[in-house]
C-alpha cells in the first residue's frame, strides 16, 4: 500500500491565487474555503487570505466581475454596474427567462414560506400548479414537508435561489412582506378558490 495519505497537489504559495481562480472559474456552485483548501493543497488560513486578496484586487482594478462569499461559499459574479449588459446578452430574445407569472409566484413563496400551492393560488388569484412545476424544475423552489393540519405539501425557496439573487439569507430580502395578504385573511379565498379553479384550466404561462 502506498504511504501517500494526501493526494492534494500541494502547489507552491506563489501559485495559490491562480489555482483558486482556476477552480472557481469552472465551479457551477459556491465553494467554501475547506473545499478550496483541499483542492489547492493549502491550509484554510492561506486560502482565506488568498480569496480576500483576490476579491480586493478585482475591486481595485474595476474588473467586470467580482469574487463574493454568498450562501456559504465563494463564487464569481458579474459586477453590479455591468449586470444590465450581461442580462441583455443572455436573455434578449430567449424564452429561458422566467415569466411575470413565475416571478410573482416566486416572490410569494419567498416572503410567505413555507407555503402550500393552494395558499399561493389564493394570494395570486389563479391556479399556480404549472408555474410551481417550473420553479421546482429550475431548482428555485423545493419541498419543505407537509402542513400538519391539512396534509398539503409545503414549499420554500432553495439555496440556489439565494445564490441567483446574490444574498446569503432571506433576512436580506427587501421589506415587501407587509404588502402581501396575511394568511389569516385567506381562508375564505381558499375555500372559494378550491371550488372555482379547475385543475386543467385557468392557469398562466409558466
Amino acid at each position: 500500500m502506498s504511504d501517500t495519505t494526501d493526494d492534494r497537489l500541494d502547489l507552491p504559495l506563489v501559485a495559490l491565487r491562480p489555482a483558486l481562480e482556476a477552480v472557481l472559474m469552472v465551479a457551477d456552485q459556491p465553494l467554501d474555503h475547506a473545499v478550496l483548501a483541499s483542492a489547492v493543497g493549502h491550509p484554510v488560513a492561506d486560502v482565506d487570505a488568498g480569496l480576500a486578496a483576490l476579491a480586493a484586487e478585482y475591486d481595485e482594478q474595476g474588473r467586470g466581475f467580482e469574487l463574493r462569499n454568498v450562501a456559504g461559499g465563494w463564487r464569481f459574479y458579474t459586477r453590479e454596474e455591468y449586470a444590465g449588459v450581461v442580462e441583455s446578452f443572455v436573455l434578449e430574445g430567449q424564452q429561458a427567462r422566467l415569466t411575470q407569472a413565475a416571478l410573482e409566484t416566486l416572490a410569494v413563496v419567498a416572503y410567505k414560506q413555507p407555503i402550500s400551492r393552494a395558499r399561493v393560488s389564493a394570494i395570486r388569484g389563479v391556479n399556480v400548479d404549472g408555474v410551481m412545476r417550473t420553479l421546482l424544475t429550475r431548482g428555485l423552489v423545493e419541498e419543505a414537508g407537509q402542513d400538519h393540519e391539512t396534509g398539503a405539501n409545503l414549499y420554500r425557496t432553495s439555496r440556489y435561489f439565494l445564490e441567483r439573487i446574490g444574498v446569503t439569507s432571506l433576512d436580506e430580502l427587501p421589506e415587501l412582506a407587509p404588502y402581501l395578504p396575511d394568511m389569516d385573511d385567506l381562508e375564505d379565498e381558499l375555500v372559494e378558490a378550491a371550488g372555482s379553479v379547475e385543475p386543467d384550466g385557468g392557469t398562466e404561462p409558466t
